[in-house]
């Protein structure tokens, strides 16, 4: 199994401002307004899969159509501003569907901060699931598209961008934004994609064989031995040791 000595030594080499540029963290980035800032976080997680090079592109994109005033796009949006924008799963009625909704989430019920505080102050076993629950709610049409860049969270999925974009959210550091407050970071959980669960089952820190929620409780309930008041900061570790093949940690880079 790989050490905290040796995790801790990615993170000190990937959690620095360099991560920045080729990271979605670096849309919401752009922003100094909190609530720019949470919005931004939440469009580019929505569409932060797939090749990087891609989906950045398809992200300026749809901040070119919000006129990088993500706020102002979310509480005056209307469907046409949308046009033919799409991204893979994601059809032009499924952003429709999804902006509406956050527009009603922040001219009537308080913003995503207040609905993912209300998700961990009110559930137990997955906060994600009244997060998640409020959008499908309210959606007039949970297409494919939809069900993808929202993930129903009562069907155990991982929620690996939620939980990326939670982690931009609550944590603070040179990379992460430590603007929501009503959660510590010894609660964050880990996102858990097919890379991160591989390099993860390599370093013998994951042993279920099922990337879903319970295998992102596993993989967190590890590090936390590591780390009991910020596990989250290994992610930064991941994708060190993926994107270095382990050289880091053998020492031959």
């Amino acid at each position: 199994m790989i050490t905290k000595e040796e995790l801790d030594n990615l993170v000190k080499i990937y959690e620095t401002d360099e991560f920045i540029k080729d990271d979605p963290v670096r849309f919401p980035n752009r922003f100094k307004d909190k609530k720019d800032i949470e919005i931004a976080g939440f469009m580019a997680s929505l569409v932060a899969y797939g090749r990087r090079d891609v989906f950045t592109k398809k992200l300026d994109q749809l901040f070119c159509l919000a006129q990088n005033e993500p706020y102002n796009f979310i509480v005056n949006f209307e469907p046409e501003i949308i046009g033919d924008f799409n991204y893979r799963f994601g059809k032009p009625g499924d952003f429709i569907e999804i902006f509406s909704v956050l527009k009603s989430l922040y001219l009537k019920d308080g913003g995503l901060e207040e609905l993912f505080k209300y998700g961990y102050e009110n559930s137990s076993e997955n906060l994600f699931i009244p997060v998640t629950d409020y959008f499908y709610s309210r959606v007039q049409n949970a297409g494919q598209g939809f069900c993808f860049m929202i993930p129903n969270a009562k069907k155990g999925s991982a929620m690996k961008r939620m939980c990326m974009y939670l982690r931009w959210m609550v944590r603070k550091g040179p990379v992460d934004f430590g603007i929501w407050e009503f959660m510590p970071a010894s609660d964050l959980l880990i996102p858990l994609d097919v890379h991160v669960a591989r390099i993860s089952r390599e370093m013998g820190l994951l042993k279920r064989t099922s990337n879903d929620f319970k295998a992102v409780l596993e993989l967190t309930g590890n590090l936390k031995k590591f780390d009991p008041s910020d596990p989250a900061k290994y992610d930064f570790a991941m994708f060190g040791y993926g994107v270095n093949n382990k050289k880091t940690v053998e020492g031959t880079v």
